[in-house]
């Protein structure tokens, strides 16, 4: 039995693309490491250079615009996923 062909496009994606990469970071100061999977690391560095800056940098700097507009953020990871997700939408718009 066959699989849906859309799954099959999906489930194709290499296991580099989702092997989580941890980088250390430094943002207001510290050093902290940030633990994201391969292909957000690859959309993160794509978008950094559109910026015309480092990946740390416009990481460190989101970070800090982030916290300016809402305060405390509980899952900076998971806020860099859903800014990728954002990036995607908004080049094929």
């Amino acid at each position: 039995m066959r699989g849906n062909p859309m799954c099959e496009l999906y489930a194709s994606t290499p296991p580099p693309e989702y092997e989580q990469i941890t980088r250390s970071i430094r943002i207001s100061g510290s050093v902290t490491s940030i633990r994201l999977e391969q292909r957000f690391w690859n959309i993160l560095d794509e978008l950094a250079a559109e910026e015309k800056t480092s990946t740390g940098k416009f990481i460190s700097t989101l970070h800090s615009e982030a916290y300016s507009l809402n305060g405390e953020i509980s899952n900076f990871a998971s806020l860099l996923r859903v800014v990728c997700t954002t990036y995607l939408v908004s080049k094929s718009a």
